[in-house]
């Protein structure tokens, strides 16, 4: 049996597969290439000693994915693939909504009787949360397409479940609702390539790299401890142990949600500086206005999930973070190998 990964050429989607391979998994890897990196996955078929399979295909292609469901015998999904910048859902929205859809994947789900399916969503569907830190039961209120989208998801992912449960058939799933994923694989293989990066972490960290002439910080006149806009930041290693802990721990006819974050927020003064000894580099830094729709505080309430299954992040220190995500900068500037 073998567990499918969308978006497995992707930067959280690649890190999954890593960690799944590590633990002796069978892995099915699928990614429609449109922002996938063809490196990541030359570096997981390395690593995969037979037990790596990588399909070109689309999730929104729901015969597609009956198709590589029923061939590759697979017992789970983690589903990664998305469309996720909020911006850009702002000007392209039809896009995101029909990309970020899970009507044509969960129809192969019920169609191939695929038991397990665990869905990134991400704290965007609680848009301006009226405080932090941000428990699963705040109201939903999400300000962008890319949240409207994944809150979507969310709904459809429940009535599926209750349908599966009406219908007797073995079916369990989980949402999970990330915060801000930073980071890399500290052994160095695999990084975040994003063309362009939309993160602050490897926006700065290009700045180091000569790529950039400085960072611009929009807002210092928030009202929170330095002035700038505070967020939690997960290292994306965490964010893959968290998933694994919720497929194994799934039983059927469950739905389950979780926040997941550190449950503390760094700066983005904090996040510079960060990056300035890490790096050892002179990072400058001009202000701008804010932008809009940014909240000046978001971070997790991450207790539901340490209660119930017992994970809670191993990489807290923002320093740490950092150093993973420019030790692969480093090595490879340029991104993966085109």
């Amino acid at each position: 049996m073998s567990i499918l990964v969308t978006g497995a050429a992707g930067y959280i989607g690649s890190h999954a597969v890593q960690r799944l391979l590590a633990e002796g998994r069978r892995v099915v890897g699928v990614d429609n290439m449109s922002r996938g990196n063809a490196g990541a996955v030359d570096v997981l078929a390395s690593l995969g000693q037979g037990r790596f399979a990588f399909h070109r295909a689309d999730t929104t292609d729901a015969r597609a994915m009956l198709d590589l469901f029923e061939r590759e015998s697979v017992s789970a999904v983690l589903h990664f693939a998305a469309l996720s910048l909020v911006g850009e859902s702002v000007q392209r929205p039809l896009d995101y909504h029909r990309n970020n859809s899970l009507v044509p994947l969960l129809s192969a789900v019920g169609d191939a009787g695929v038991p397990r399916l665990v869905f990134s969503s991400t704290c965007a569907v609680y848009g301006q949360p009226p405080t932090t830190p941000v428990d699963e039961t705040a109201p939903f209120a999400p300000v962008s397409p890319y949240g409207v989208s994944k809150l979507h998801g969310e709904q459809v992912l429940g009535d599926f479940l209750q349908a599966q449960g009406d219908a007797r058939a073995p079916f369990a799933c989980a949402a999970l609702r990330y915060f801000n994923v930073a980071g890399c694989d500290r052994t160095g293989r695999l990084g975040e390539d994003h063309q362009p990066h939309s993160h602050v972490i490897p926006i700065v960290l290009e700045v180091a790299l000569g790529k950039r002439e400085g960072v611009t910080i929009f807002g210092q006149d928030y009202p929170t401890d330095d002035g700038t806009c505070v967020r939690d930041y997960i290292h994306v290693e965490d964010l893959v142990d968290a998933h694994l802990r919720v497929l194994d721990a799934l039983q059927d006819g469950e739905g389950r949600v979780y926040n997941l974050g550190i449950g503390r927020g760094y700066s983005v003064k904090e996040v510079i500086d960060s990056c300035r000894r890490v790096t050892g580099h002179d990072i400058p830094a001009q202000s701008g206005p804010r932008r809009a729709g940014d909240p000046p505080a978001l971070f997790a309430n991450p207790a539901k999930v340490q209660r119930e299954l017992g994970w809670q992040a191993s990489v807290t220190d923002l320093d740490e973070i950092v150093e993973s995500a420019w030790k692969w900068m480093q090595a490879n500037p340029e991104g993966y190998p085109k």
